[in-house]
């Protein structure tokens, strides 16, 4: 049965309207002000102080500038702070861009093999869209960061500086997909006429290897070996002669990266906890480890979360950052905005809803630095950006524990610090469908 809106739904919701103080105060506040100034309520502000009773020492805040690789900076900040510790250094990076560039690569042949997978399908396919529409660009998860590791090691940032495009990622971005979206139909059309494997690969080897030119034009060629020198707290130099990227690996991050264990909490009915899961198609590196996730309560996830905290670790963690924050303040707090007096709107949605209906999932890395207990319990969290230092404090933020529950997802926790639910991690996981929000990237 269709139901219009009449002239008598207007003409009362009209009345309503001019009868409501409230709205009439709210539409000469509006007429000038941005919304969330309006509703920004400095009182409750004043509880967030950025004082804690658990805060990590850390090193200045990095800036992923005009690109999407906060997953990249939060990754490698946990990392670089055991370098620090082992080396004595009051400063020091790793190359976002070194993994950029081979996350950028790799992502290109996962891109392509999936291509050649699905190639039966119709174009219009929703598996084959997603593919489409995923193609390569900065976003990521904890897993996929493991990956390039592993297979490509890690080189510190003078090794491997920025240069204009891998901080401005846009048009590079753009020019990558529009190659692969030309070579789709072309491998696709290969694959349904019968060519032989090998003249399909080597049209898709032909293809990567102009990728591999124009992403070294962006972001110079990676090097073979590098030197690692630094100057200690105590002014002395060292110096660590013709290391590769895999021995810098494998004596700084790589020990770190094969405890770690990528933890969610999502609370819909289609994930009980206590399981794993994995999502079809989410990866980077062809034959690299599946990104698999642990679901947990939040009470067990914070729990793991100010172990790993109290014993000198930050946390690297995704979150979505579109709601509820102040980023001038360096604030993130669902008690900070008065939406629902303001617009006079029922805002209310669970945790559960707001993923089954698309209105929340993760979309931006950051690394845990600090938390406030209050009686034990957490009140609010020290957060680590890559935002530069001229929000915030310095470039770090807070959160309100309320804001945590609604809005944190994941979180990469080292399996000591999970205690007995760390066997869990080793279940064979659920396959989730490409377009799960779990299966959502970091930007």
């Amino acid at each position: 049965m269709s139901n219009p809106i009449t002239t008598e739904l207007l003409d009362q919701w009209s009345e309503q309207f001019r009868a409501d103080p409230v709205r009439q105060l709210a539409a000469n506040a509006l007429s000038a002000t941005e919304l969330k100034s309006v509703a920004w309520s400095q009182q409750a502000a004043n509880r967030m102080h950025p004082r804690f009773s658990l805060e990590l020492e850390t090193l200045p805040v990095t800036d992923q500038k005009h690109s999407g690789r906060c997953w990249l900076f939060a990754a490698t900040n946990v990392i670089r702070e055991a370098v620090a510790k082992q080396c004595g250094l009051a400063n020091f990076e790793l190359s976002q861009s070194w993994l950029a560039f081979w996350d950028k690569f790799e992502r290109a042949n996962y891109f392509c093999e999936r291509i050649i997978e699905t190639a039966a399908l119709p174009a219009d396919d929703r598996t084959v869209s997603f593919i489409l529409e995923t193609g390569v660009h900065d976003g990521g998860q904890w897993t996929m960061f493991v990956n390039l590791v592993e297979k490509y090691g890690v080189v510190p940032k003078d090794a491997f500086d920025e240069t204009f495009q891998s901080s401005n990622t846009r048009s590079m971005n753009y020019l990558v997909n529009r190659a692969l979206k030309a070579a789709a139909p072309k491998l696709r059309k290969m694959v349904r006429d019968g060519a032989a494997a090998e003249e399909i690969q080597a049209f898709k080897n032909a293809l990567l290897g102009r990728i591999y030119g124009f992403l070294c034009s962006c972001y110079g060629e990676p090097p073979k070996v590098f030197d690692f020198e630094y100057t200690d707290k105590d002014k002395v130099f060292h110096a660590e002669r013709g290391l590769t990227p895999m021995a810098f690996a494998e004596k700084y991050a790589l020990p770190i990266l094969r405890e770690t264990v990528s933890v969610i909490h999502a609370p819909t009915g289609d994930k009980p906890y206590h399981r794993t899961y994995t999502i079809r198609y989410l990866g980077n590196v062809e034959c690299g480890r599946p990104v698999v996730h642990l679901n947990l309560t939040m009470e067990e996830l914070k729990a793991a979360i100010i172990r790993q905290l109290e014993d000198g670790k930050v946390v690297w963690f995704g979150s979505d950052v579109g709601h509820d924050g102040e980023r001038d303040k360096g604030i993130w707090d669902d008690g900070c905005f008065g939406f629902e007096l303001l617009t006079g709107l029922d805002l209310e949605i669970s945790k559960a809803d707001a993923l089954d209906y698309g209105f929340a999932a993760m979309n931006h890395a950051m690394c845990l630095t600090g938390v406030n207990l209050t009686d034990g319990k957490p009140d609010r969290w020290k957060i680590e950006n890559s935002w530069g230092g001229e929000k915030g404090s310095k470039g770090y933020y807070l959160c309100s524990d309320t804001w945590f529950d609604r809005y944190v997802f994941q979180a990469a926790i080292e399996r000591k610090y999970l205690g007995d639910l760390a066997a869990l991690a080793e279940q064979e996981p659920a396959v989730l469908d490409p377009w799960d929000p779990m299966g959502t990237l970091a930007d």
